[in-house]
């Protein structure tokens, strides 16, 4: 499998959660077949960053739990493809796990398999589209053993 980096912006607690993100992001990877040359990085960040990116890049001024910002660009050194960036607000996971009963470390399994998917090209925009994606989003939860819906 390709290099899946994990950055943490504000969180400084975040780094035990490392290999929660790298396993959900492998197996997304490796159910859509995505290849071993594909790389993406996973940042961790606030609400505060998700809300200012949201509002720059989607014109959405308000904070949202998850965002993807896809590339698709070839290294021509290495030859590996940069899938792109996944950016997770920490606290809105913490909130959304605890409102939903359930353990953070799922609420993350399913944000990284999210916006994996996302940077593989599935999206949520109309219904065809949604309900595509969330039976693929479904299917590597399920492989993960992790019993969250796609939506949560």
């Amino acid at each position: 499998m390709g290099l899946i980096s994990i950055q943490n912006e504000n969180e400084q607690d975040g780094k035990e959660f490392h290999p929660v993100l790298m396993r959900a992001a492998q197996a997304a990877l490796g159910h859509q077949q995505a290849g071993p040359d594909a790389a993406l990085s996973i940042v961790l960040a606030d609400d505060a960053r998700l809300q200012q990116l949201n509002h720059a890049y989607l014109d959405i001024d308000a904070p949202t739990d998850v965002l993807s910002f896809p590339s698709g660009e070839t290294d021509p050194d290495s030859g590996e493809i940069y899938l792109g960036d996944i950016i997770i607000s920490v606290p809105r996971a913490k909130a959304q796990a605890e409102a939903g009963g359930h353990a953070i470390e799922q609420e993350l399994e399913l944000l990284v398999v999210h916006g994996v998917l996302h940077l593989l090209g599935h999206d949520h925009y109309d219904e065809d589209e949604k309900a595509a994606m969330w039976v693929e989003q479904a299917k590597v939860l399920e492989d993960l053993g992790n019993p969250l819906s796609p939506e949560g």
